[in-house]
């Protein structure tokens, strides 16, 4: 706290103290605060004002009518700042006024600064247009229907063969809460004469954009040969991204692999070897060719080399690998043990969610095979930037897989049980199927039955063990609660210590 002359000079210095340790969150409440205990609902409580600050991609969300369900919000996009929250005093003490003289005042400011806001949320967007179930009566009063419309208990027959008005809402509402210019264009005018062309793939817009053009050679299980050389395409393409020691040392290492194992999945060669994945997308069909169909299907597979022929290559075939879910299996639906890579719940849809921006990678970066630039304490060294983990491709025993469905080749499966099961017929194989591959029938059902067993007890051996006390946060969350300290419309949330 520091004090200062009301009559000082603009450019007198006036020394205060700065508590670094208390990180503030402006909120730009859009409306006079009078009672804290009724704004804060509107805001989804501090529970819901910790959660949304926890995620940086989120909007937050007021609703002006808290307790109705219906009621549409406005959302406040996040920003980052630096400022301070101050809180001045001002004192004025009377002075006696002396005969013949006019007395001034003494008046002194009291600084202090509370702390530093380093996250701001503004409500930047239109409120969107309510729609209500009230009803009119004769003499000009409304009613809310939402008393009778709603079932908040266990009903009988007759509430829902009660007469309620009809109520038809729009047939649409904004997406969006920000204006956009919509430029309108008049109609295309043919000469006279001309025809519209005829319904072909050429003449049609397509779904999905065209594929880009990497040079790969995609092989089905039927086709009779494989190839045994690259596109001359793709040896330009590599050619001519391959400036730099660091791209010849990756393209010698993955020479290396395919000569000791012909047949790699995508994964595979990311966790033993740290490549740019764009870099990546251009090196795979310089080496090898790409199986769309059969038990090698999504594997990329050396030049010349067809497994179809060679019994020895079902150790390479893959397994498609799903996590069961039920409460047989020791969980329910909603208590998987490995969490959905995306969820319907985390939608990204421009009313609620506002994206964070990705890192941009420069020309410059990708010729040196770097990435995305990041700070010297997180960045990576150059020899293992790129790498993922062995689990990515690896099962073992014991461990869970890091996502519900998972490609595994049969050899990546260490585990003594497993490969008994994959060498039942070792020496006695007889022919190539699209299904089963070089094994006998069915060994994929019973290598999934074997890995899903082993889960489920990996899963009941862990679950004792569990505790709140135990429970971690993800890293890069926190927690914050709301303060009763407003300035205007200024909310100001502090982050709670751990």
């Amino acid at each position: 706290m520091a004090a200062g002359a009301a009559d000082a000079g603009p450019g007198i210095a006036v020394p205060v103290e700065l508590r670094r340790e208390r990180r503030l969150v402006c909120v730009e409440y859009p409306g006079m605060v009078r009672d804290v205990s009724k704004m804060l609902p509107t805001l989804g409580g501090e529970e819901g004002v910790s959660r949304i600050y926890a995620d940086p991609t989120k909007r937050l969300e007021l609703y002006f009518r808290p307790k109705d369900p219906y009621c549409h919000p406005v959302c406040a996009n996040r920003f980052g700042t630096s400022s301070l929250l101050l809180r001045i005093k001002r004192k004025t003490k009377r002075q006696q006024a002396v005969p013949g003289s006019q007395a001034h005042p003494e008046v002194t400011l009291d600084v202090e600064i509370l702390g530093i806001v380093s996250t701001i949320y503004k409500f930047q967007g239109m409120s969107d247009f309510q729609y209500l179930a009230v009803h009119t009566e004769a003499g000009g009063g409304h009613t809310s229907m939402y008393d009778k419309v709603l079932m908040l208990k266990p009903e009988k027959e007759g509430f829902f063969h009660q007469d309620l008005p009809l109520y038809i809402p729009p047939p649409i509402f904004s997406r969006l809460d920000t204006p956009v210019d919509y430029f309108y264009r008049p109609e295309t005018q043919h000469r006279e004469g001309y025809n519209n062309p005829p319904i072909s793939g050429e003449n049609l817009i397509g779904l999905s954009r065209a594929r880009r053009p990497h040079n790969a050679i995609f092989v089905n299980f039927e086709e009779d040969e494989v190839p045994a050389q690259p596109l001359e395409a793709a040896v330009q393409t590599w050619r001519r991204v391959c400036t730099n020691p660091v791209d010849w040392k990756v393209e010698g290492e993955l020479k290396k692999l395919f000569e000791i194992r012909p047949i790699w999945s995508r994964n595979a060669v990311k966790a033993n070897i740290s490549v740019h994945p764009d870099k990546l997308k251009v090196l795979l069909p310089f080496m090898a060719y790409y199986m769309i169909t059969g038990p090698w299907r999504s594997l990329w597979i050396r030049y010349g080399y067809d497994p179809r022929k060679s019994p020895e290559a079902k150790i390479y075939q893959v397994l498609d690998f799903r996590i069961r879910c039920g409460m047989k299996y020791g969980y329910a639906p909603s208590d998987m043990p490995v969490k959905a890579k995306r969820s319907t719940y985390n939608y990204s849809l421009p009313i609620t969610v506002k994206k964070t921006p990705s890192q941009l990678v420069s020309m410059h970066d990708l010729k040196q095979g770097l990435g995305p630039p990041g700070t010297a304490g997180t960045r990576k060294s150059a020899s293992n930037k790129y790498k993922l983990k062995d689990s990515i491709y690896i099962f073992r025993e014991g461990a869970l897989p890091p996502y519900r469905q998972m490609f595994y080749q049969l050899c990546d499966l260490n585990v003594d049980e497993l490969q008994k099961i994959i060498h039942r017929n070792d020496g006695a194989e007889e022919s190539c199927t699209e299904r089963d591959g070089w094994c006998l029938p069915k060994t994929s059902d019973d290598l999934r039955d074997a890995m899903s067993l082993m889960i489920r007890q990996t899963i009941r051996s862990k679950r004792p063990g569990e505790s709140r006390a135990g429970w971690q946060e993800p890293s890069g969350t926190e927690h914050v609660s709301l303060v009763g300290l407003f300035s205007r419309n200024c909310t100001r949330v502090r982050p709670s210590c751990p």
